[in-house]
């Protein structure tokens, strides 16, 4: 459970083993896609269609 000062919180996950969740940079809104499986994993800046980067507000489903 994140704590309301903490700086990132967890908008989604999926799978056990191998894992894939989506972050939200409470100070930017910025999305980040983290990926990990067994002892490897990595993150990257979630992107659009485009290529820029995916920025959530707010009010888009999650609360600072």
């Amino acid at each position: 459970m994140a704590r309301y000062d903490d700086r990132f919180v967890k908008t989604y996950t999926q799978g056990a083993f191998a894992v894939t969740e989506i972050w939200v940079d409470k100070e930017t809104g910025v999305n980040y896609l983290f990926h990990a499986s067994g002892n490897s994993g990595g993150l990257t800046p979630l992107l659009d269609r485009e290529g820029k980067v995916i920025v959530t507000e707010p009010g888009d489903g999650w609360r600072p």
